[in-house]
């Protein structure tokens, strides 16, 4: 199934936009922006989800070791 694009318009920092004319051909610059920004969405949504992940621990009762290892036995001895 063929990928729709959009031309979408935005600012760069004209030393950025300067190495990237330098260093990436005209014929390869969308698939390299198109790249990068999707190495950026994922990272910041790594960073969202680990946040959300901490709020959450931080509302959490801490177990022991020893509290947990008994929960999970008891948990396999269910399933079995």
């Amino acid at each position: 199934m063929a990928q729709t694009a959009k031309k979408i318009n935005f600012m760069i920092n004209d030393d950025i936009r300067k190495e990237f004319e330098e260093l990436v051909p005209p014929g390869v610059r969308s698939k390299v922006v198109n790249e990068a920004l999707r190495k950026e969405l994922i990272t910041i949504k790594r960073r969202q989800l680990t946040e959300k992940l901490l709020s959450i621990r931080a509302k959490s009762p801490s177990l022991s070791t020893k509290e947990i290892v008994q929960a999970v036995k008891k948990d396999r001895l269910k399933d079995n």
